[in-house]
């Protein structure tokens, strides 16, 4: 590359503002043209250095004239990427004089950071979609170089937030040879490693899994000793490096995203607006997202969270009202008599959505039972969730349902409260019963809390054969404001999990777009 460059015609864009959509609504005065000469043509300055057109003497058979602009105006995006630059458009006025054997490289810039694998995007608009093209990112230089097919094109740089390019590689012994272990790409996956200090590359092969990302954040790849050598002394221990895959074939995004749920919504907390649904208003059982509205309502009768109380078998008892068999029932392993705090019980009711734990809170809680679950309805009535109903208070019974619409309305409501916020983000909780000193530990079902791309603000899981399961989530984009992603009747939970982190980055991405 660096020999090629030495050949090429850079032609620069200016900044300009669209307003109309189509391209044939777009105005002359509107469009930057430059005169490109057949043999030797001039290089143009501009005020704007983030879009460049190389060229190689010769390309065109005659004159041409290069119409560039910086496009301003209502675009889909890809939905699973970060856009990081502008979206630019070039179109070549005399295409029977293109010297098809010349290529035609762009370089655009882009000023917003990413870590992650970068490649520039054209737009069919036919299609709605956006393809990739062959890109080498100079994450130094902040810009990328990709070869062009056409003549034209709208282009922009966009990320891959589940490819990380830019960071550092360690080394391992293990095979001696020029591998790689890589927590992005499949074994058997090709890969050129780049030193970003010296420049030296070497190409691997991934044959392990690794570096761990939540304890190594900045961590690319871990290359074998023999790979690390040929871009770095190992006793550097650490290279700083870019990862490129190698053979892989280009990827083909769309601005839409379509989820095997029943229904879903990604809810906008700051503004209102539903970024996203799907049979939102289709009423469903609710299955265990009924202990948010629980958890709530108890909190607002102002507990001492650090009172001891006991517990009794009654409490149980109400859950095997809506199964067949008592193991069905998810519950707190404690026994009659038993001392706990009320904190106790309320984390294992959020975290462990632990059932008999709930009725336990009703049961302390200073109301009676049809007197709480009342007020669980009459709570989410005033939050505007109409078509929201709840039989009991543990989500075990089909008869409380909702939609997806209402429970984010709910799920937002809830989500104000500091206490609920941190306790269902838990992903665990240990206490030991007071008279028996018996250690107990409970889990969070929701492994979308261990993800590093997220913070989550509130979570809560479902299940019921009648319901499917079912899955809140409270999400925080980088800008600072908070998504809600419902997903109700999914058909496992691998499915729950895969859909709602994906609708959690076609939610953030849609917010951050917006504000660009």
């Amino acid at each position: 590359m660096r020999n090629f460059k030495k050949n090429l015609i850079f032609i620069v864009l200016g900044a300009l503002v669209i307003n109309g959509f189509a391209y044939a609504d777009l105005n002359k005065d509107e469009v930057k043209t430059y005169k490109i000469t057949a043999n030797n043509p001039e290089p143009i300055a501009d005020a704007l250095n983030n879009f460049k057109v190389l060229l190689l003497p010769k390309t065109f058979s005659s004159s041409n004239e290069l119409n560039l602009i910086d496009i301003n105006e209502p675009m889909n995006f890809p939905w699973k990427l970060e856009k990081l630059s502008d979206v630019y458009q070039f179109d070549f006025e005399n295409k029977n004089a293109y010297a098809k054997n010349k290529p035609i490289y762009i370089q655009i810039g882009y000023d917003k950071k990413s870590n992650y694998l970068k490649k520039v995007y054209y737009f069919n608009r036919f299609t709605d979609t956006w393809k990739s093209l062959p890109t080498r990112d100079y994450p130094k230089q902040n810009y990328v170089i990709a070869q062009v097919p056409f003549l034209f094109a709208r282009l922009a740089v966009f990320a891959d937030p589940d490819f990380m390019a830019v960071g550092d590689a360690s080394w391992y012994r293990y095979e001696y040879g020029l591998f790689a272990a890589s927590p992005d790409y499949s074994m058997g996956t090709k890969l050129r490693v780049y030193n970003l200090d010296n420049n030296k590359s070497v190409e691997v092969t991934v044959n392990d899994f690794g570096p761990d990302r939540n304890a190594y954040p900045t961590r690319v790849v871990d290359l074998d000793i023999q790979a690390f050598k040929k871009i770095s002394s190992p006793s550097a221990g650490i290279a700083n490096v870019l990862v490129e895959p190698i053979g892989i074939t280009e990827s083909i995004e769309s601005p839409d995203i379509k989820i095997k749920a029943k229904s879903a919504e990604i809810f906008d907390s700051k503004t209102g607006e539903v970024v996203y649904s799907k049979n939102p208003n289709e009423v469903r059982p609710l299955a265990s997202l009924t202990k948010l509205v629980a958890a709530d309502v108890f909190l607002n009768t102002h507990p001492d969270m650090n009172k001891i109380v006991k517990y009794s078998v009654r409490d149980e008892n109400y859950n095997y009202k809506y199964v067949d068999y008592k193991w069905q029932v998810e519950r707190l392993r404690v026994k009659d008599g038993d001392t706990l705090s009320i904190q106790d019980l309320f984390d294992s009711a959020l975290i462990g959505s632990e059932n008999n734990a709930v009725e336990s809170l009703v049961r302390v809680s200073g109301l009676s039972r049809s007197e709480f679950i009342d007020k669980m309805n009459q709570t989410v009535a005033s939050w505007g969730a109409t078509s929201t109903h709840f039989e009991e208070p543990t989500g075990l019974s089909p008869k409380n349902v909702s939609s997806a619409h209402d429970y984010a309305i709910i799920a937002d409501e809830v989500l104000n409260n500091p206490i609920i916020r941190k306790t269902s983000t838990m992903t665990e909780y240990r206490f030991t019963t007071r008279n028996t000193k018996k250690l107990h530990i409970v889990r969070n079902t929701d492994n979308l809390l261990l993800s590093p791309d997220f913070k989550i603000t509130g979570s809560k899981t479902g299940y019921l054969d009648e319901a499917g399961h079912c899955l809140m989530i409270g999400a925080q984009a980088k800008n600072g404001d908070q998504i809600i992603v419902v997903t109700l009747g999914e058909k496992t939970k691998d499915d729950s999990l895969k859909e709602t982190d994906d609708l959690m980055r076609y939610g953030i991405n849609k917010i951050n777009d917006n504000n660009l």
